[in-house]
């Protein structure tokens, strides 16, 4: 009978802090990975520096953090070819991020589509505070470039750059997090968004890269 590995199992606490095991916090998301994708899913040994650093990122290790480049002040941008498991092990590893740090995922074109059939309105959900909140949502926009520019009653408008600048400008002031899955590279990103968004985005994200050779898992 195979293991079942809580989320508890992957760290000891002790004076009141986490010490976690990279070994459990892998056996623990490949049993999570597959309870939601399937018997099939795996974590595979040349995608673990990446989960590695998500996993550093996630629970705040400043002292690894550093060590790898990481700013922890900053949101994610997980690139990597189509298949290779941005959107999955995005899912996974929420149940490792602080609650302040949490984020809800929605897809680019989910958020496209809002806004071709509600317009402008459709975007107040990521760019706008709720009265009671100190910073925005945090979102991870999942697939970034996927979407197409969709017009709104004869309105043209790149909507992901449109969310990214206002929460760019959220960042800055009160540092909300963004993260963003995207199979693209920088230059295709750009010539989508525009240099004035990419300039931004260097300074909101941390880039954390899958192998441009790396399995498609599907």
């Amino acid at each position: 009978m195979q293991n079942h590995f809580s989320f508890t199992s992957t760290f000891i606490v002790k004076d009141n802090f986490r010490t976690y095991n990279l070994e459990q916090c892998f056996k623990y998301l490949e049993q999570q990975g597959k309870e939601a994708y399937g018997k099939s899913f795996r974590i595979y040994d040349e995608d673990k520096p990446v989960i590695c650093k998500l996993l550093i990122y996630a629970i705040q290790d400043v002292e690894n953090a550093l060590k790898l480049g990481l700013d922890l002040n900053k949101g994610i941008i997980l690139s990597g070819p189509v298949g290779c498991g941005k959107t999955s092990i995005i899912h996974l590893i929420k149940p490792f991020v602080p609650p302040r740090y949490d984020y809800k995922i929605k897809s680019a074109r989910e958020v496209s589509f809002e806004f071709a059939k509600h317009g402008y309105e459709a975007l107040n959900f990521y760019t706008q505070k709720a009265t009671n909140q100190n910073r925005l949502t945090g979102y991870c926009f999942d697939d970034l470039g996927a979407e197409q520019q969709i017009k709104h009653f004869g309105n043209d408008c790149n909507v992901m750059a449109e969310i990214l600048i206002s929460r760019y400008e959220q960042f800055v002031e009160n540092k909300t997090v963004t993260h963003i899955t995207t199979n693209l590279t920088a230059s295709e990103l750009e010539n989508l968004y525009g240099n004035r968004l990419r300039s931004r985005m260097r300074s909101m994200f941390n880039l954390i890269s899958f192998d441009r050779n790396s399995k498609d898992k599907r």
